[in-house]
Parts: structure tokens; sequence; C-alpha cells
């Protein structure tokens, strides 16, 4: 990592205390799915904390939004999914807001506050981690609009972050 990250694991309460933000943002139970002897890192950037659990980095928090980073396949497996057409990926991987005209359809229970992942429809990949504004009845009646808002998206500077990180087995 370059040198402007500091990183340093975090005490045992602290870490409790991520996992309990991460559960309630998420409505999961993140210990069940991490294990609950979990070592937490934190990685400080200029922009956002990265967290990384048993080595891999799973969480990230930008101002008070926490949230599943795109590696982290056990959280988003357990997440709503907002599946978008082929038009609408250029707009996601800038950083566009997911608007109503783009989804194809939703998958999972999704709800307002929820956290989403966001999928293509062609090869259901991964493209972004976004909130949800609205619950899943009232945004399939939404016909314009943002109806998820872009948390995290590959290429914005956490992922390529993420991929220095995985790349390097950090």
């Amino acid at each position: 990592m370059p040198a402007t990250y500091t990183r340093a694991y975090v005490r045992e309460k602290e870490a409790k205390t991520i996992l309990i933000q991460a559960s309630e943002k998420l409505k999961l139970e993140i210990e069940k799915l991490i294990g609950s002897k979990a070592k937490i890192e934190r990685v400080n950037t200029e922009f956002a904390e990265l967290f990384l659990v048993n080595g891999k980095p799973l969480l990230a928090r930008v101002d008070k939004d926490i949230f599943p980073t795109l590696v982290a396949d056990e959280i988003l497996k357990s997440l709503p999914k907002v599946v978008i057409d082929m038009g609408a990926v250029p707009y996601i991987c800038n950083g566009a807001h997911v608007m109503a005209p783009g989804i194809v359809r939703f998958e999972g229970e999704l709800r307002k506050g929820y956290i989403a992942s966001v999928l293509d429809e062609k090869h259901g990949k991964l493209l972004a981690v976004g909130e949800s504004l609205y619950d899943k009845s009232e945004a399939e009646g939404v016909t314009q609009g943002v109806v998820v808002r872009n948390l995290h998206f590959v290429g914005d500077k956490l992922w390529k972050i993420l991929k220095e990180t995985v790349a390097a087995g950090r």
C-alpha cells in the first residue's frame, strides 16, 4: 500500500462495535458470516476507512456510511440485488446512481435504507453497492429518478485500493 495509508489492528471492543454497526446497516448477522473471533484491521485513507477482516477487505466506511466492499462475497450474497440493463452499466461504473429506467428487476427483500448489490443483467456481474431510497414495492412503481444511491462501484478510488490489497495478498 502507498505510504499515505495507515494500517493497524483495532481492539476487540472497537471491532465488536464495527461489526454491530455493519450488522445494523446491512440487516445481517455479520458475525455469523465471518466468525465471532475475527481479527479486524483498519486501513485509513484520505477518503475512507477500509476494514480488513481476517486479512480480507470486507467493509468500508465513508463519512457515516458503512457498507461491504465489492470483494466481500460472503456478505454480498446475502444482500438484496438490483439488476440493471446493459445500457446503464457504463453510467454505474462511472459513479452514477441507479436510475429507475435502467432497472430490470429486484431480487430479495429490498427496503428503504437497505444496502443492495447492483448487477448487470447479461452476466450477473457485480458493479456496485448502493443504498435503496425506496421499499421494493414502491421502487417497482417508480418510472424516473434515483432508486439506489451508489456508494461504491467498480473503478472508484476504493476499488483501486481493493485491487492493490487483494493482489498483494494483504
